[in-house]
């Protein structure tokens, strides 16, 4: 089986080797089983790509009757629909990249019009100065900015990183931690573990990031994040290993010719829709 990348620094996670170029899945020969794509609904492409490539550096591709932004170890793929709310109050609460400094990140955001909700999103106690808090017992900064129909967005530094921007983590919410994150690591063999005071998981280029919720929690289908996605090796193989032990296919196992994909969806216990796919990497 292939090696999984290990926690470091608190879930700070360093690409070994990659260059700023690596705009794409560059962790897709770490394991069978990588992060993929986020894929969101949303109002206006053009909004997005103003936030996605323009402020963040993503590299726009035109994908099917939408586009997709290269980010590495991550495609965000976006579709013009009606979703039906944002990321708060869903089963992923948020999207976390990582950055060099986030500072430089929430002055070119504030400057091109976008919610800084670093202070709405924090404890009070916690020190927040000009929309970046400071996390004392890792030694690094983190910042909230609200993307354009309710993408909440957290910038985790590494004053390490070479790359302008990496993907860093998937924030779940959960009424129960302990079966969501028992569930990726059964399901996904995901590595578990902690990300600073959190419950985690690890795949490669991903911390899966799991806090607990008391208010209810709706599924994401539908919503601005319609769906994550994992990238796989021997897809057909994989569905069939999930069938045999208990999960049910919204959309069954099917080969895309046209693109050179294979394709699977259905949601995880909790909510979130999930599309696996096979061939991404070589976007």
């Amino acid at each position: 089986m292939k090696s999984m990348v290990t926690l470091f620094l608190c879930g700070l996670f360093w690409l070994a080797g990659a260059s700023n170029a690596s705009a794409q899945l560059t962790a897709a020969k770490a394991g069978p089983v990588v992060y993929g794509h986020h894929h969101l609904i949303v109002t206006s492409v053009e909004a997005h790509k103003r936030f996605w490539a323009d402020t963040l550096g993503g590299v726009p591709t035109p994908f099917g009757s939408g586009e997709l932004f290269k980010f590495p170890n991550v495609l965000v793929l976006v579709r013009e629909g009606e979703p039906s709310g944002g990321t708060k109050g869903t089963t992923v609460n948020h999207l976390g990249f990582r950055v060099p400094s986030v500072r430089a990140v929430v002055d070119k955001a504030r400057a091109a019009g976008y919610s800084i909700a670093t202070r709405d999103e924090l404890s009070p106690t916690m020190e927040v100065t000009d929309g970046v808090a400071y996390i004392a017992n890792q030694d690094t900064y983190i910042a909230y900015v609200m993307a354009p129909d309710g993408v909440k967005v957290e910038f985790v530094e590494n004053r390490a990183q070479t790359l302008p921007i990496a993907l860093h983590h998937i924030h779940f919410a959960t009424q129960d931690v302990d079966a969501m994150k028992a569930w990726y690591v059964d399901m996904f063999n995901a590595t578990p573990g902690m990300r600073g005071s959190f419950q985690a998981a690890d795949l490669p280029g991903v911390n899966l990031t799991y806090s607990p919720s008391n208010e209810p929690l709706e599924g994401t289908r539908g919503r601005v994040l319609d769906h994550i996605g994992f990238e796989v090796d021997n897809l057909k193989d994989f569905c069939k290993d999930l069938e045999s032990r208990g999960v049910t296919f919204d959309v069954p196992y099917r080969e895309i010719e046209a693109r050179g994909v294979a394709i699977a969806f259905f949601t995880d216990p909790f909510g979130t829709y999930i599309e696996l796919t096979e061939g991404y990497d070589n976007y």
